[in-house]
């Protein structure tokens, strides 16, 4: 083909098939004119909720200066995967613990760990539940707790791995790219 200087390109189309696609007791029912009647198996999906669950500190509730709770959000693909964690290791008792420490490439990381409720300092952590039944606990320090008020705790699922991630940090001004580490408002 020769493309001469002016003269518009005119696209190829396809003729696109009329199709009709059902879904019925987890197969793909695919229709159309020119082919045999075909049925793939789909995977096992799950279906979460994306409407917002308020946490609320269950343990050690914390204050900020201006006297408003000092929350964090964990959404519905964290507490889920919390839950998951908790059944596979047969121990209900399994928090997820969130802090922050100074270091990495912006001034302050985020460091997660799996802990138990044995390991609570009642006069330094605050423990925050899902709002959504699943039992999914999250604990922070004081100090953390307060560099992350009103962020989301989520779980991400990407091709270089899956991890709990915050998210929406609303004193964060800064990020580097993989998430870890963060720069504050001064």
């Amino acid at each position: 083909m020769t493309l001469v200087q002016g003269e518009p390109v005119k696209p190829r189309r396809r003729p696109i098939p009329s199709c009709q696609l059902s879904l019925h007791r987890g197969q793909i029912h695919h229709d159309n004119a020119t082919s045999p009647r075909r049925t793939a198996l789909l995977p096992q999906w799950r279906m979460f909720s994306l409407a917002r669950t308020t946490q609320a500190a269950i343990v050690n509730p914390r204050k900020d200066e201006q006297g408003n709770e000092m929350n964090v959000e964990i959404t519905p693909r964290a507490s889920h995967r919390l839950k998951e964690i908790m059944s596979k290791d047969s121990n209900p008792n399994l928090l997820l613990r969130v802090t922050v420490e100074s270091g990495g490439c912006h001034g302050f990381q985020y460091l997660m760990s799996l802990t138990d409720t044995s390991a609570l300092s009642p006069e330094d952590d605050t423990v925050f539940e899902s709002g959504d039944g699943t039992g999914a606990k999250v604990v922070m320090d004081e100090p953390s707790l307060d560099l992350l008020k009103g962020s989301k705790i989520d779980y991400t699922m990407e091709l270089i791995g899956s991890q709990f991630k915050i998210v929406d940090n609303p004193l964060a001004t800064s990020s580097c790219g993989c998430g870890t580490s963060f720069d504050i408002k001064a």
